[in-house]
Formats: structure tokens, sequence, C-alpha cells
């Protein structure tokens, strides 16, 4: 008689866990008052449950994205998202889809940190998120009041309007910081020489 065949059982494989990521997150405590803080999670769904058994209400929770000062090509700064912003708006009052604007407008940016921020927010939108979700996951560059405005323009139609208006709020704004440091470079150098003479006057003199 044949010996009986032995099954050899496999081992199940083991699902690899999720590895904890930054996240920011901000709600209110049992008093009401509101609290922020960030976090280290596998997903928002994580910081959410760990939040309420602390007893906090969470009202907002995203991943704290690397910061693209860092990278090569120098920093993001206001004046970048000035010119993003008139960009964009020029591109959407034309009638080209905001994906394609992303990409055309990303490929005539030579910086590159401003090239990676504005393909990060591509990538958001390319997968569903709405604009003013994508702008508020980088908090660093895109403020609340952008962001809230980005969002009425989507409610209401009227997108490629609000855009506009921002960029030129945002052009302006950053003339007349130029006109202010340009003010104060003058009374400022002459104070500088000043101090440079009456020092070389104590000392020689």
């Amino acid at each position: 008689m044949a010996p009986a065949a032995t099954a050899t059982a496999k081992n199940p494989t083991l699902r690899t866990a999720k590895p904890d990521v930054p996240f920011l997150w901000e709600g209110r405590d049992k008093r009401g008052k509101r609290v922020k803080g960030n976090t280290m999670a596998p997903d928002e769904t994580v910081v959410r449950a760990d939040l309420r058994r602390q007893g906090i209400a969470p009202s907002r929770v995203r991943r704290k994205r690397d910061s693209l000062s860092g990278m090569k090509g120098g920093k993001v700064n206001a004046a970048d998202i000035a010119i993003f912003s008139r960009q964009l708006s020029t591109m959407l009052i034309a009638g080209i889809p905001m994906v394609q604007s992303f990409e055309i407008v990303a490929s005539g940016v030579d910086k590159p940190s401003v090239r990676n921020l504005i393909l990060a927010i591509k990538a958001d939108v390319e997968s569903g998120t709405s604009l003013h979700e994508a702008l508020a996951k980088q908090p660093l560059y895109f403020d609340d009041l952008f962001v809230n405005l980005v969002r009425a323009g989507e409610q209401a139609g009227a997108l490629d309007t609000l855009l506009d208006k921002i960029a030129t709020y945002k052009e302006k704004s950053e003339a007349t910081k130029k006109k202010v440091k340009k003010a104060l470079f003058y009374p400022a150098a002459v104070l500088s020489v000043a101090a440079i003479v009456t020092s070389v006057l104590m000392i020689f003199v």
C-alpha cells in the first residue's frame, strides 16, 4: 500500500505594516479649547482615532509634506506663488483643463523647487482631490486666506476669476514690499556709514 501523501502547509504571507508618517492636526479638547499639534501615524484614520481616545475632537488632519525649501534651486518664495497664481489663472481663463494647465506652467519653470511644488499639487488634483484641498496640503506656501478663496471660487464656478484676483493681490503685495525695502535701504546705508566713521574717529583721533 502506497504511503499517504503528506500535505505541506504553507506559511501565510505576512503583510508589511505601513510605515508611520508625520501628520499635522487641529481640533478642540473637552473644554472646547482649540488645540493643534503633530504626530506620527500610518494614516489619517489612526490619527483621528488616537485623538478621540485623548478626548480631542479633530477638525483637521493633514499629511505633513517635506519642505521644498531645502531642494536644489532655492526655496519657494511669495513672488514665486504670485507668478504661479497668475499663470494658472491665465491658463484657466483660456479654457485649458486644470491638469494640463499645471503641466504647461510647470514646464516653463526653471526653479526646481517651484516646479516640484506645482507637480505635487497637480498629482493631488489628478487623483481626484479638489484644488483647495491640494493647496491646503502645502501650508508653507498657501495660507488659509488663499485656500478659502480658491474653495469659494470652486463652489461658485468662478475659479479662474478668483485666481486672477488673487494673482493681482499677490503681485501688488510684492511690489509694495519691494518699494518699502528700497525706501528703507538708503537710511540704513547712511546710518551704517555714519557708525563706521564715528568708530574710526573715536579710535584714531
